[in-house]
This record gives C-alpha cells, sequence and structure tokens, in this order.
C-alpha cells in the first residue's frame, strides 16, 4: 500500500483485501475447536464464506477504478508478500466465493458434514470424521482467495500447496478403498506439479533475483531470451498439470467422480480454474510476447478439447462424462490465452467466469440425480423425468448452457473466441475455430445422450416413485444456475468488464505501478510510512 492515503474510499478498499483469506481461515480455526457443536460449526462456515463473497464483490467494484495493493504485514514489496485486487483477481474472487457458498448450502442440505450420506447422493450412507469437514472447506477457500491475490510466485505455490493439503482431506472423506486410491492418484500428481513449480521458482529467482511478480515483468525481459523461454515452459508445465490440460489430464476423471457431489463440484468448477488463472496471469504480464510458445498453446488447447470431448462421448457414467467434458472445456481457456490478445483474453475470462457456475452446478444436479435414481450410471437411470419434472429442468438449463446453446453464456463466450481465432487469421487459429465447433456440437450430443437416458428411457424397476428430494439441495443448486442466468443476462456489462480486466492485465505498467507506486524497482524493505517514521525521509 502507498505511503499516501489519498482519502478514506481507497483505505476502505484496502482493508478489503486480506479479507477473502482471512476470514476463512480464522473460521477454520473456530469450526475445529468447536468440533463438537455442529450447529455452530454451520453457521461459522455460512457466515464466513458470505462475509468473503461480500467482501469479493465491494473488490470488485474498488478494483475497477485501479489495483489495490496490501503489503502484508507492512513488508513493501519485493522483499514482501503483496497481495494485489486487480479486476482479473477480484472477478476471479467474488464468482468463486458465490460458488463456494452455494456448495457449502448443498453440503448442509445433503448431510455430508453430518455422515448422514457420503455416497454422492446415494441413499446408503457411510460414517465419516464429521468435525474435519468444516475446518478443512474453509482452509480451502482460503487458499483460492490467496492464489488469486497473491503478487509473489512463491506465495502462489504456497497457495497450491493450501489447496492440495485440504483438497486431499476433502477427496478421501470416508475413507472407502475406492476414495483413498482416486486421492492418492490425485496427491501423486499434484505433488509432481508442485515440485515443477517449486523447481521453476528457484530458476526465476537464480536468473532474476526476486519472485515477485511486479518486478518480475520488468527483468524477465532483460534476461537470455532461451532463459526466459525455459523458464516460460516450466512455469506451464506446472500449471498444466493443476488445470488438466492434454496430455496432463489423465487424473482427473479417475480423481474426481468418487468424491461426494458437493466435493466434486467444488473441484470440477474451481480448482482447474486456478491453474488457468495462474497459466493466464503469468503469460500475460510475465511472458507477453513468445509466439512460438502460443502456437504451442494452441496446439495443446486444440488437443485438449478434442482429446477430452471424445472422451466425454464413450462414457456411460454422467459423473465421468461430465469430468470429460471438464477438460474438455478447459481448451478453450487456452485457447484465449494462446491467442495472446485482448479481445481473446477477454473472452477466456469471460469463458472461466461462465464455465465455474455451469459446470459446478451440473455436478450439484448429478448429486440430485443420484439421490433420485440410486446411480450416476446412464444404464441404471430413467423416467426421472416423469418422477422428477423439476429435476430434469435443472439439469436441462446448465447442460444446454455448457453446450453454447444461444443466447445463454457458453455461447456469448464461445462467439468471443471464435471472432478472435478467425481474426488471427493464422493455421493453428482456424484449426481451433474448427476444433471448438467440432467439441462444441459433441458436447452437446454428450449432454443429450444423458439427457434422455436418463430422463426419458423407461425407469428401472428397482426406482423408487415417493423419493422426495431434500429442499437444501435443491435450493442452493438452484441458486447457481439462476447465477449462470445472470451471467447471461448481464453479459454485456460482465463482458465489459472481462475486456477492461483483459487490457489492465496485458498493460504490465498498471500491475507495476500499483505496486510500486513511487517508481517500479524500487522496493526495499519496510513499507515507506514505517521507514519514512524511523529514518525521517520523505523521498
Amino acid at each position: 500500500m502507498s505511503d499516501l492515503i489519498p482519502g478514506p474510499e481507497t483505505w476502505n478498499a484496502a482493508t478489503l483485501v486480506p479479507l477473502p483469506v482471512l476470514v476463512p481461515l480464522f473460521a477454520a480455526g473456530l469450526t475445529l475447536a468447536l468440533r463438537r457443536y455442529a450447529n455452530v460449526q454451520r453457521t461459522i462456515s455460512v457466515t464466513a464464506l458470505t462475509i468473503t463473497t461480500l467482501a469479493s464483490a465491494a473488490l470488485m467494484f474498488f478494483a475497477d477504478a485501479g489495483p489495490v495493493v496490501v503489503d502484508v504485514g507492512g513488508w513493501a514489496a519485493p522483499v514482501g508478500v503483496n497481495l494485489v485486487a486487480d479486476r482479473l483477481s477480484a472477478l476471479m474472487l467474488t464468482v468463486s466465493g458465490v460458488m463456494l457458498l452455494c456448495v457449502l448450502l448443498y453440503s448442509l442440505g445433503q448431510g455430508v458434514p453430518e455422515g448422514d450420506d457420503l455416497d454422492g447422493g446415494s441413499r446408503v450412507g457411510e460414517t465419516i470424521p464429521v468435525a474435519i469437514f468444516h475446518p478443512t472447506y474453509l482452509v480451502l477457500a482460503a487458499g483460492v482467495a490467496n492464489a488469486f491475490l497473491t503478487g509473489d510466485l512463491f506465495n502462489l505455490y504456497v497457495g497450491f500447496e493450501i489447496l492440495l493439503a485440504a483438497s486431499a482431506i476433502l477427496l478421501t472423506l470416508g475413507g472407502t478403498a475406492e476414495r483413498i486410491r482416486a486421492g492418492s492418484m490425485y496427491v501423486i500428481v499434484t505433488l509432481m506439479s508442485s515440485l515443477v513449480f517449486l523447481a521453476a521458482i528457484a530458476l526465476v529467482y537464480a536468473a532474476t533475483g526476486t519472485v515477485n511478480m511486479a518486478q518480475l515483468a520488468e527483468r524477465l525481459p532483460e534476461i537470455d531470451p532461451t532463459v526466459r523461454t525455459a523458464l516460460q515452459l516450466l512455469l506451464l508445465l506446472a500449471f498444466g498439470i493443476k488445470a488438466a490440460v492434454f496430455p496432463l489430464s489423465f487424473w482427473l476423471p479417475d480423481s474426481y467422480p468418487t468424491a461426494p457431489a458437493p466435493v466434486t463440484a467444488v473441484f470440477a468448477g474451481l480448482l482447474t480454474k486456478i491453474g488457468v488463472y495462474a497459466m493466464l496471469r503469468t503469460q500475460v504480464l510475465l511472458f507477453p510476447d513468445d509466439p512460438a510458445v502460443d502456437r504451442l498453446l494452441m496446439v495443446v488447447a486444440l488437443l485438449t478439447m478434442v482429446i477430452g470431448i471424445f472422451g466425454a462421448v464413450a462414457q456411460n457414467d454422467v459423473k465421468r462424462l461430465l469430468s470429460f467434458t471438464l477438460v474438455s472445456h478447459i481448451g478453450f481457456m487456452v485457447f484465449g490465452v494462446a491467442l495472446a490478445s485482448q479481445a481473446g483474453t477477454a473472452a477466456a475470462i469471460f469463458y472461466v467466469v461462465h464455465h465455474i457456475s455451469v459446470q459446478t452446478a451440473l455436478f450439484l444436479v448429478v448429486g440430485l440425480v443420484e439421490f433420485r435414481g440410486g446411480s450416476t450410471s446412464l444404464d441404471r437411470l430413467g423416467g426421472l423425468a416423469r418422477l422428477a419434472p423439476g429435476l430434469a429442468v435443472l439439469f436441462f438449463v446448465p447442460a444446454l448452457n455448457l453446450a453454447g446453446i444461444p443466447p445463454l453464456s457458453g455461447f456469448l463466450g464461445k462467439v468471443g473466441l471464435l471472432t478472435e481465432g478467425v481474426r488471427d487469421g493464422s493455421g493453428l487459429a482456424w484449426a481451433l475455430v474448427i476444433g471448438s465447433v467440432v467439441t462444441s456440437l459433441l458436447t452437446l450430443y454428450a449432454v443429450v445422450k444423458a439427457w434422455n437416458k436418463a430422463f426419458w428411457q423407461d425407469a428401472p424397476d428397482d426406482v423408487p416413485e415417493d423419493v422426495r428430494l431434500p429442499r437444501g439441495m435443491v435450493l442452493p443448486a438452484g441458486a447457481l444456475i439462476a447465477f449462470g442466468l445472470a451471467i447471461t443476462v448481464a453479459a454485456g456489462p460482465l463482458y465489459g468488464y472481462a475486456e477492461r480486466a483483459a487490457e489492465s492485465s496485458m498493460d504490465g505498467t498498471t500491475y507495476v505501478d500499483a505496486v510500486f507506486p513511487d517508481g517500479s524497482d524500487r522496493g526495499t524493505g519496510k513499507s515507506d510510512e514505517i521507514t519514512d517514521d524511523a529514518t525521517g525521509d520523505d523521498s
């Protein structure tokens, strides 16, 4: 934060920046201490995530006027760690806050924290360690916020490790053999990604003498181009594993479907997007001009799209089907990053926002399908359109949005990407345009197949007629679907915000000047106000 405080509005904005990290962490400690009081745990968790979401929404407003920076502990960058709320990070925070809150409410309705229903919605429960759900979920929320806000590569690594610890626990809730196996695979792959990322950070520091992203934006162009490209590729490898791009996505379809529905929804809707966010942030800020790497990303995006959707078409389990569509649609986001233009970046940002809400909502609805039909296998489902017509609507709307049917937000995001791909005009860009259209058509085919089998084919004999869906699960899922529709309704202003986010992200000077307001690369220790008090120097 600057040594000068221009006014109360700026001061209020700065005080909001740490809240999305601190509030969930503080609440996690409280819920762990009060682990014997389930009702109190629920109240604390919901309150904490509500405060976090409101603070993030307020940061969206303040960040639209310029990045808001806080030096943690009063230590100025680059020695200290700073949190930077710009348009991009504030937008990601707000969307993730809404998603995390809706999923928490859904889990309370399902009974996961109490152990009433662990099988992702089935009516056969298991005993789970109930005290750990709330603190672990809140730590996950803090890790997400830290990853979005940090202006320091090493602190980004810390955020990823927080996510790893929390997500490994959530993924193995209940301790079944299937979940332990899936959790082990997830932990191994994520640890491999973390080791690659840590090695990249060490090499970046060795080459530049800093891990502060604002300072790196100025120093990286000055080093040897071969070294710079090697560092870029190493970071992309680490983030690519976390984002589940091809061929680094092999772990995802086996890991996500085994967890309870709320956990799967969080993982599918958010965790992979943090990898995409890290890729987007570093590409536009640290490595803005590297056509060779951009072409490589285009190839990766195309393969991720096509191979992912072919995997989805081949599935006969709705959870695995959606897991493969998740992999496939990561390719759309990488497409926008690879275009390396303001319009492409804006389309990628908008598509990330759309996909977080839609993919999360679909996994929550699949949890309801499993609760009502007793399975996620399409061979064992049927007749749900007659047995639960409301559930049919809840599945139908986000499924069409995922496929990109106009005028929904998925269509608008894809139009932005395709338009910029055509404008780019290169052979790879045209291949991606064609691949995007094919992927969208196959996505429609996959979700229509799931719709027909689950809702319209004859119901199996063992599907009961009198099961009622818990309101506590239906309402949060419906709220998230409504949020996705609100993105469509407000697509004009939201897309404009994404364009401004892309513009400020690609203009590195905006970010650097916010972190070093009195001249870039000048931070040397304690923040200016403390140094001035100690030395009397007003410079």
